[in-house]
């Protein structure tokens, strides 16, 4: 990879704005984006995307050269797990009518989330997932997969190699476009059928990368959560969620 341009591209799930905004997710844009230009691919070129609702509310970040901001207008929707279920469908739209043509990798992120230390080439990979922090050091039978044989989510007791955070994927653009698309047929399958998997979407990308494996792993430094304290074997965190009152964001 030494020497080699490669355009990549970060796709920021700011899908999550709630009304009234002051309470909402834009609050945490600045501090994702200032570690991002201090941590993130700083070898290549990068465009981030952010969707929103309020894009007046974004506020203004200096990126370094080679690195652009674009705003895609999304619907509102009064409720946070609506949200959550349309991000498959609204992601892979976007590939279709944009990324598709200005990127080679796409990364998709949850905006609520800082970068510690750098993110580089080592993450780069055709299919890319990451362990979720609370279930990496678990017996299997207590993964949260969604267990109901109705749902399209299903996984049975017997199956399952990790758990995945739903907060990090990417890889290749034309492969994380037929992810998201796969993802959103099965929402809408147990749409249909008047269910909604445990996990919402995260159900669905479990469910996904059992039958479709991730071309690349990513431990979970890369996808670490504040609220849990650093484990002596974990040498250091490079992305991890912020605190937050889950309460306070999505009433």
């Amino acid at each position: 990879m030494k020497g080699q341009k490669v355009v990549t591209s970060i796709l920021l799930g700011i899908i999550f704005i709630i009304v009234p905004l002051y309470i909402g997710y834009t609050r945490f844009v600045s501090h994702f984006l200032e570690s991002a230009e201090q941590y993130f691919m700083t070898d290549y070129d990068v465009n981030y995307y952010i969707f929103t609702d309020a894009p007046q509310e974004i506020p203004v970040v200096r990126l370094r050269p080679g690195r652009t901001l674009r705003l895609i207008p999304i619907k509102k929707h009064p409720h946070w797990q609506e949200i959550s279920m349309r991000r498959m469908e609204v992601i892979n739209r976007h590939i279709s009518e944009m990324a598709h043509r200005e990127v080679d990798y796409l990364y998709c992120l949850d905006v609520d989330m800082v970068f510690h230390s750098p993110w580089g080439a080592e993450a780069l990979g055709e299919l890319v997932a990451a362990i979720h922090p609370g279930y990496y050091k678990v017996p299997r039978a207590t993964f949260p997969y969604e267990r109901r044989d109705v749902s399209a989510a299903y996984i049975s007791s017997e199956e399952g190699d990790f758990y995945y955070g739903g907060a990090v994927f990417g890889g290749l653009v034309k492969n994380v476009y037929e992810f998201t698309r796969a993802c959103h047929m099965t929402i809408l399958a147990d749409k249909a059928n008047g269910i909604m998997a445990a996990w919402q979407e995260e159900s669905h990308l479990n469910r996904h990368f059992l039958s479709h494996k991730p071309s690349r792993l990513l431990s979970p430094e890369y996808i670490w959560d504040d609220t849990k304290s650093k484990p002596a074997k974990l040498r250091l965190i490079r992305f991890s969620t912020v605190y937050k009152n889950y309460k306070l964001l999505r009433d």
